[in-house]
């Protein structure tokens, strides 16, 4: 019986070196032809090397070059959404070869495993887990080039993997989330999200920005094609987005892809601004204890000042409040605890000094007036002796009954 051959990344550059020869390229072209097609650099990008084999030489006229050993030289810069697709774990495929028999029982569909390869005839098992499609077009066709005449193929992606990208940094809950064409987000704006996902689709769903977010540098980091674990760093400018709608700041998200929104070390944007943009969070809740009408959590819309949440809240009691001192509560991500006093004014614009906007469990502390504490303590020290007094009342009138 005779022995299927199983391919593998090792043997991946000699094979595409080998058809292209035979093809009738000339080998100095056929050496340099990609292997992996780098993500071109736009000003400010640069690619990181990782873990993982030295991938080959590789080649894409308008692209530009990876060098052995993972260093990008840019020969062409191309928009961050000329990415190519690299294919992964749980895409699905359609072989067909071209010319003869329409019907080949070669032809036909198949899905990338967990491990990232496919089961094809003659073949067998074969890894496209890290190319592209022309890449693994070119691999297959070298591939069947052992076994038939003319193994001119189409290589298609009929159903894409789910699309998993990692949030990180100043966003409402960063973690990782599945994103699909159609979505409900979850910031202020609540909008329907339809089509493929972007950058602002992605934050959306995370639950918008913390007011603390630097929106002139989210950072996105997306993979290199190719076997070693490479990848590639570009910033995009959100703020150009919100206040001058450049659509190019905001790049369709491949799988994998991770974003990483940094902490501005100075406001870039008014809250009262951020709050009316589709990057703010939906709801906050906001806890307000003390002396006021309806105390315990109020339900707030994002980057409500202070003032309003006590409002909310029902307002002070007449003259129990100190309203010269109402302290706000915050606890931080890295666990400290912020205590701040502010002046109560109905009249105060939103401001950090004077009506700072709040953020999601925040807590703000309404005390006592100097009058309430004073009358507190008189009746905490009269009621054990109006119960006292009470007790001998009674006690008296026993004893007037009985004679």
């Amino acid at each position: 019986m005779s022995r299927q051959p199983r391919a593998t990344a090792a043997g991946l550059s000699g094979l595409l070196v080998l058809a292209l020869v035979s093809s009738g390229l000339p080998l100095a072209l056929a050496a340099a032809e990609p292997m992996a097609i780098p993500l071109a650099q736009p000003p400010g990008a640069e690619a990181i090397q990782g873990s993982g084999p030295t991938p080959p030489a590789s080649r894409d006229p308008a692209r530009g070059l990876v060098a052995p050993g993972g260093a990008t030289r840019a020969i062409r810069p191309a928009p961050l959404q000329e990415d190519a697709y690299i294919l992964g774990a749980g895409d699905g495929l359609a072989v067909k070869f071209l010319g003869g028999d329409t019907r080949n029982p070669l032809s036909g569909p198949v899905e990338i495993l967990s491990d990232g390869t496919v089961s094809l005839p003659l073949l067998g098992s074969v890894r496209l887990h890290g190319l592209t499609l022309s890449q693994a077009t070119l691999w297959l066709e070298g591939l069947y080039r052992r076994q038939l005449l003319r193994p001119e193929l189409q290589l298609t992606l009929t159903r894409p993997r789910p699309l998993r990208v990692a949030l990180v940094g100043q966003v409402e809950r960063p973690g990782i989330y599945t994103l699909t064409s159609s979505e409900t987000s979850n910031t202020e704006a609540r909008v329907t999200i339809s089509g493929l996902p972007t950058l602002v689709d992605a934050i959306q769903k995370a639950g918008g920005i913390t007011q603390e977010a630097d929106l002139r540098q989210v950072l996105l980091r997306r993979r290199l094609p190719g076997e070693a674990v490479a990848y590639r760093r570009t910033r995009v400018n959100l703020l150009a987005l919100v206040q001058d709608g450049d659509q190019v700041q905001n790049p369709l998200l491949f799988d994998g892809d991770t974003i990483r929104i940094e902490k501005a070390t100075e406001p870039v944007i008014e809250a009262t601004e951020l709050a009316a943009t589709t990057l703010a969070p939906r709801q906050i809740t906001v806890n307000v204890v003390g002396e006021v009408e309806r105390p315990g959590p109020v339900p707030l819309p994002a980057n409500t000042p202070l003032v309003q949440a006590v409002m909310a809240a029902g307002g002070t009691k007449s003259w129990r409040a100190n309203i010269s001192r109402v302290q706000l509560v915050r606890i931080n991500r890295n666990g400290s605890v912020t205590r701040l006093a502010y002046a109560l004014d109905l009249d105060a614009p939103a401001s950090d000094n004077r009506n700072p906007p709040l953020r999601d469990r925040d807590t703000v502390v309404v005390g006592r007036s100097s009058f309430a504490k004073l009358s507190d303590a008189i009746t905490a020290v009269g009621t054990p002796l109006t119960g006292l007094t009470n007790v001998l009342t009674l006690l008296q009138l026993t004893r007037n009954n009985n004679n």
